[in-house]
């Protein structure tokens, strides 16, 4: 089933309907990580009037640190003189949304439309009451801002709306701030900081706005969706293996900078690469590599790059002149191994972007509440799990691929390229407001800035030096 040959309202009335135009006072980074900032990172929703409560959701979500108080550091151990140290604890990725509906189904369009007509009659209907700037409320608290909060929680249908009077900060009102935070993909702590606050006080026009462009950017979709396919959400920098219309796995994901952004797209993946070698782009060349090298000569080396020239000869670096911009004119290519900036996985995805999605060295990040750092492709948390997924019912040495197959196979540090028998659907996604079908509307916030109303005419798009990020070896027939 396809969007194009899904049951639809009129496209052309729907959207004219949803334009955030129609609506009267409509509101309208290579690896180095950012400070932890506002985010939306796991599924959220809500239901709109009638405001029925969406049930509750399962997730695995700690409160992040801007949103828990600081705990005292206990004093470090006195070390025995014989005292092996320990080795560093490994970085786990943050805790994500364990909902198993997939962001994107046959249906998101539909619904998010349906959302989109609901916020903007709450838009004309006065939105929502803003809460004061500063604000902290839990568990026990009482007063008018928690009057206050009762009432904004009401509106969208987090609260049930016979308990939208009173001045207690209850169990209630603990849960509804849960699901309110669960729909935004805010740790669900149950309390209001700085995180929680920002997204409360979005105006309903901008929520109206986002639903309306989201799906917008889904109208001329045809994606194939079938009993096994990938999702990945750019704002959401999470990607779902959805099979049997459930999500069967979803996986943490660091996503494109601002400045070298992911793009949408639609296509199959084919084929998994262990062990890759790396084709440095040209783009990163001349962002990245050049000035590094000027930097540190023996910066190549280090990080295990050689260089070829258009007869694949292996050239010396030191005989380039890396003052000038020279070194575009040849291949440089990242030996396979830990430090690849791939890591020890690349799944094959063709597009004319020449995006993919892989593993990294840079685990760290995945730790990350802010994960918008690559230059474009996707990197995938516990990679080895996903494409054991991608390869299931795949021939291996053994029969079809298993985990142990996969990470025995990493450990010959041999490159392997492994088709997969029956390539996988994929879309990357630009939704920063949808809906399920159980009337549950979800958001996120607009990263990259694609949900502003365009006031300058579009840019000529063969003047637009899009980010990419090359493929590695020879195409194969």
């Amino acid at each position: 089933m396809t969007y194009g040959n899904t049951t639809r309202f009129s496209l052309g009335l729907g959207l004219a309907l949803l334009s955030c135009a129609a609506m009267t006072g409509a509101a309208g980074a290579l690896d180095a990580a950012p400070p932890r900032a506002s985010s939306a990172q796991a599924s959220s929703g809500i239901p709109l009037p009638p405001l029925a409560r969406p049930a509750p959701r399962q997730s695995l979500a700690q409160a992040a640190p801007s949103e828990q108080p600081a705990a005292a550091s206990p004093l470090p151990a006195t070390p025995t003189p014989d005292a092996k140290p320990n080795p560093p604890a490994p970085v786990l990725p943050v805790a994500i949304s364990q909902d198993p509906r997939p962001t994107l189904d046959a249906s998101t369009f539909i619904n998010t439309m349906r959302a989109a007509w609901q916020y903007k009659r709450l838009a004309e209907a006065g939105g929502w009451p803003l809460l004061p700037e500063g604000t902290i409320l839990k568990a026990g608290d009482q007063g008018p801002p928690v009057s206050a909060l009762r009432q904004r929680l009401a509106i969208e249908g987090d609260l049930s709306a016979n308990l939208a009077g009173g001045a207690a900060f209850d169990a209630e009102l603990t849960a509804a701030v849960k699901r309110f935070q669960a729909r935004h993909g805010l740790s669900e702590s149950g309390a209001v900081r700085a995180k929680t606050l920002e997204a409360l006080n979005v105006p309903a026009a901008t929520r109206h706005r986002q639903l309306t462009a989201s799906a917008q950017r889904l109208a001329g979709s045809a994606f194939p969706f079938g009993e096994r396919y990938v999702v990945a959400n750019i704002p959401s920098a999470t990607v779902e293996a959805v099979e049997g219309g459930q999500v069967a796995r979803r996986y943490v994901a660091v996503v494109g900078k601002v400045d070298r952004a992911s793009p949408m797209v639609e296509t199959r993946i084919t084929a998994v690469n262990l062990n890759p070698t790396w084709t440095v782009p040209v783009s990163l060349i001349r962002k990245d590599i050049i000035p590094h090298v000027r930097k540190d000569p023996a910066y190549l080396a280090k990080m295990k790059i050689r260089i070829f020239d258009g007869k694949g000869q292996e050239v010396d670096p030191q005989t380039l002149d890396w003052s000038t911009d020279r070194a575009v004119n040849y291949t440089l290519r990242q030996d396979p191994g830990e430090i690849n900036s791939l890591g020890q996985i690349r799944i094959d995805m063709p597009n004319k972007h020449a995006v993919y999605m892989h593993d990294t060295p840079k685990k760290r990040l995945f730790a990350q509440d802010i994960r918008f750092h690559s230059s474009g492709c996707v990197r995938v948390a516990d990679v080895g799990s996903f494409v054991e997924w991608l390869l299931r019912g795949t021939a291996g040495p053994k029969g079809p691929w298993t985990r142990p197959d996969i990470d025995a196979a990493i450990a010959t540090t041999a490159r392997q390229d492994i088709r997969l028998d029956k390539p996988v659907p994929v879309a990357w996604v630009y939704l920063t407001g949808y809906a399920t079908p159980d009337g549950t509307v979800h958001f996120r916030n607009d990263v990259y800035g694609l949900d502003a109303p365009r006031i300058d005419p579009a840019p000529d798009m063969e003047a637009i030096d899009v980010p990419m990020t090359s493929s590695i070896g020879p195409k194969r027939s």
